[in-house]
């Protein structure tokens, strides 16, 4: 019996040489008029200090950006800096973010930074990876990205939608976001490493998606390997 091949899956004499530059230029394009990811939605709307982004990557952890961003809002608008939110209850805290997962458990982790941040470390928090990843409920993802967009650094944040999308190109190989982020630090070019998040973000949500993903218009088919890709569009 003869394979079927889908025609939004070219067959791979048909694809081009990986190019990076020209492939991110493509998807920049393509996300242009979808939302940002939230963390840099908020910096846009002036929420931009190091703390109020940290809180925000706490409050997306395993919740849509549909939900963190406007939870996200409700608790900077009332309490942007460590001492205002250190004057708050946990209760108070999690009365505002209700609807993000797990909210009890970020009300506290929140407070928590808030109150060492104010006690402990002069009211500021410093552009220090090791000194966010201390806190309970921060790792690589959310230090990195919070550290991104505040302080400047580059610094690459591997979420869901870059991890699966880096290596549906066939850009990466690896199993874990972890390993995604030390394969990109070795192979990405250094001016992309803050951007690549907000662009695979959106890019990841509504082309690239987890299921089915949208590749009869995908702007990049032709250099991607579609890895692991069954049942695309």
């Amino acid at each position: 019996m003869v394979a079927r091949v889908h025609p939004t899956a070219p067959s791979h004499d048909d694809k081009r040489p990986f190019d990076i530059d020209d492939v991110l230029a493509r998807v920049r394009e393509a996300v242009r008029d979808l939302p940002d990811a939230a963390m840099f939605a908020l910096a846009a709307r002036g929420h931009d200090s190091l703390f109020e982004q940290l809180v925000a990557c706490v409050l997306s952890i395993r919740t849509l950006d549909e939900v963190s961003l406007p939870a996200s809002l409700a608790l900077l608008q009332k309490a942007s800096t460590p001492d205002a939110l250190a004057r708050m209850s946990p209760g108070d805290i999690d009365a505002l973010i209700q609807p993000v997962t797990f909210h009890e458990a970020k009300a506290h982790q929140l407070h928590a930074i808030a109150v060492r941040t104010r006690d402990e470390l002069g009211g500021a928090l410093p552009c220090d990876a090791q000194v966010l990843q201390s806190f309970k409920g921060v790792g690589p993802k959310c230090a990195h990205l919070a550290l991104g967009i505040a302080c400047g650094h580059d610094v690459i944040s591997v979420d869901i939608h870059v991890h699966r999308v880096t290596n549906r190109w066939g850009y990466v190989k690896t199993r874990t976001p972890q390993a995604t982020l030390e394969a990109l630090e070795a192979r990405l070019p250094r001016r992309y490493w803050v951007e690549i998040n907000r662009l695979l973000v959106p890019f990841g949500k509504h082309v690239c998606t987890g299921a089915r993903p949208r590749c009869s218009t995908c702007p990049v088919l032709k250099q991607c390997r579609q890895v692991g890709v069954t049942n695309p569009r």
